[in-house]
């Protein structure tokens, strides 16, 4: 199989996000009749999705997509988390089945969720076949020790991340709200995050599920032992995602890069997805400007990521479980942003001379270019 990705490819076909859009809609703001900067924040979200959806007056959330991608991970057998090994699998069957947290407050805020399996550690006659369509493996290696991914599966995550970006974009999904299934998770982002900001391990070490001290400890020299392995992959993004990520953490990397070439905005969730977001952005360096960051969890590690990301999180809801729920928190944040733009328009909108917009290549074309 071909293990090689053309990254640089993602350099040249990131655009940024229409500024022509953003300037009209703070033109819309500023003509409304209300106190300059009396909606807040209100105001510079709906002037982002102005820019990512290229026109004003902004067109309201009619399709929002709750995004999980689910995993297992090695380093779990090491008990850095409250959860159990390969306790993924029945967070992935509450999600499924509509009784898990993020799929309450999906239906309250007219969300879908989709659920990829990509390397949860069960058999994938457990779940539908939409859900294991893209999966890589079953969980992966202990990132202390070894590899968590051959560079075989790490391309094929990798490329299955931006399939499922195709997927949405095709669908119609006009915003993606990010979030994560997986034990361990939190401890494969903090190397990632430790590894590409230069920082030690007790700088990124949180207290992820709710651990104690003494499983913090276990949980930072486990991280300490995985940096010494990421630091010298540094230079190459695949061979990290490989050595000391994991099937999840590069397909989300490869579906961040592939929503921004389908200019299709997304909404961070926790630290797994600043994490692979820190990645993406080594490869493109506009890809950020696509996405907003829906809340601070308080992991030491998402803040580093957000810093050096220049996100602003939108909400401090210090939600560390995952799914998406701290992300889902904010899409009534957009969708206010976007109605309040889009409804009260103090002219008649006449629309610019249309522009002849270039074809966005999916995954498929991408990939035949290497």
């Amino acid at each position: 199989m071909d293990t090689t990705v053309d990254l640089d490819t993602f350099s040249s076909l990131v655009e940024r996000p229409d500024e022509s859009a953003r300037r009209a809609a703070e033109e819309r703001w500023q003509a409304l009749e209300r106190p300059r900067g009396g909606l807040g924040r209100l105001e510079e979200l709906g002037s982002w999705l102005s820019s990512v959806q290229g026109r004003s007056p902004v067109r309201p959330l009619s399709a929002p997509k709750v995004l999980l991608f689910a995993a297992d991970h090695g380093v779990a057998a090491l008990g850095v988390s409250r959860l159990p090994q390969g306790g993924t699998a029945a967070r992935v069957r509450a999600v499924l089945d509509g009784t898990a947290p993020v799929a309450l407050l999906a239906r309250r805020f007219g969300a879908e969720v989709r659920v990829v399996d990509i390397a949860v550690d069960a058999d994938p006659s457990d779940f539908p076949d939409d859900v294991v369509a893209h999966r890589v493996r079953r969980g992966s290696g202990r990132i202390d020790v070894e590899d968590a991914l051959t560079p075989e599966e790490t391309a094929k995550a990798f490329r299955a991340g931006m399939a499922v970006a195709d997927e949405e974009a095709d669908a119609g999904t006009d915003l993606v709200v990010l979030g994560d299934l997986g034990v361990g998770s939190t401890t494969v982002a903090a190397v990632l995050v430790g590894a590409l900001c230069g920082t030690d391990a007790a700088a990124v070490t949180g207290r992820g599920s709710g651990i104690d001290d003494n499983v913090w400890m276990v949980k930072c020299a486990t991280i300490r032992d995985s940096l010494r392995r990421a630091r010298p992959v540094l230079g190459d993004q695949l061979a990290l995602l490989g050595a000391t990520g994991g099937a999840d953490f590069a397909a989300i990397t490869g579906f961040l890069l592939q929503a921004a070439v389908r200019k299709l905005p997304v909404v961070l969730d926790g630290v797994v997805s600043s994490a692979c977001a820190l990645v993406a952005q080594r490869i493109a360096f506009r890809a950020p400007e696509w996405w907003r960051a829906g809340q601070s969890s308080g992991e030491p590690a998402q803040a580093k990521a957000y810093d050096r990301l220049t996100l602003t999180p939108m909400q401090e809801q210090e939600i560390t479980m995952g799914e998406g729920v701290g992300a889902l928190m904010a899409l009534p944040l957009l969708q206010a942003a976007a109605d309040s733009l889009a409804e009260h328009s103090p002219a008649p909108f006449i629309p610019a001379a249309p522009k002849e917009q270039p074809k966005l290549p999916s995954a498929a074309e991408l990939l035949s270019r290497v």
